[in-house]
């Protein structure tokens, strides 16, 4: 199998997880504080990633500059895009409960959906990029990410319905969101090949200096709205089962 195709499918497997998600929201009533506990779990597995596997990474392939001038870099422009989208209606958009309607808010549903892929495509591009050289996509990455996107479909699809957006809206959003996942990680794979070392640092730093910004400023807080003092704790464990797998994997 071509690995353009190969990185592709691991960025659709960690896609398809919004779309599990998003079933089960829109489909199911979940406690809002359960749906709380897999999204501060889930953020603390995304960290764990982005620490002993995008970073860690990115300092061995091209040292501290590249590294950190990346991270810095997708960090701005991570605030830069979310700040637009909030004053559009997209600030709670993995709250299950506070969306707008479109009555509300016009043009929310487009923000959330732009919020959405905004979040998901430095993922995506870092899973593809993990295939340059070769190499192994990395298992932890790609569970994380899957991990991640779980609560994030479930708590927003369950918002988006009390918001009384159809269920077409909702499933052709997560679906479209997926697939702009599998193109993102063969972007990863095919714009990064041939690259010089620092440059591929600078990108997965940069994935990574978005990822934290996206987990601090959307699922921690979107997670202790419900889970309250149980959110650091939570966050804790799915920090440690992600370095534990790394360290299994390693």
């Amino acid at each position: 199998m071509p690995q353009w195709l190969e990185a592709g499918g691991w960025g659709l497997l960690a896609g398809s997880a919004l779309v599990a998600g998003a079933a089960v929201g829109y489909l199911v009533r979940i406690p809002q504080r359960v749906v709380a506990w897999v999204m501060a779990f889930g953020a603390g597995v995304l960290m764990s990633a982005v620490s002993f596997e995008l970073f860690a990474e990115a300092h061995e392939r091209g040292g501290l500059a590249p590294t950190a001038l990346g991270a810095v870099a997708g960090a701005l422009a991570y605030t830069a895009c979310d700040l637009a989208l909030a004053r559009r209606g997209a600030r709670h958009r993995k709250r299950s409960g506070g969306q707008p309607s479109e009555a509300e808010a016009a043009g929310s549903g487009t923000a959330i959906a732009l919020g959405a892929l905004l979040d998901g495509v430095p993922e995506s591009i870092v899973i593809g990029a993990g295939l340059l050289g070769g190499g192994a996509v990395s298992a932890v990455t790609v569970a994380a990410v899957f991990v991640s996107n779980v609560p994030e479909g479930l708590s927003s699809a369950a918002g988006m319905r009390r918001a009384g957006r159809s269920a077409g809206y909702v499933f052709g959003l997560w679906t479209a969101i997926a697939a702009a996942s599998a193109l993102a990680a063969v972007a990863g794979y095919t714009m990064l090949g041939g690259a010089p070392d620092a440059l591929i640092a600078g990108i997965s730093a940069l994935a990574g200096g978005a990822i934290l910004v996206m987990i601090a400023n959307t699922m921690v807080p979107e997670a202790y709205h419900d889970a309250h003092q149980l959110t650091g704790l939570i966050t804790v464990v799915g920090f440690l089962a992600a370095f534990a797998l790394s360290q299994l994997g390693g």
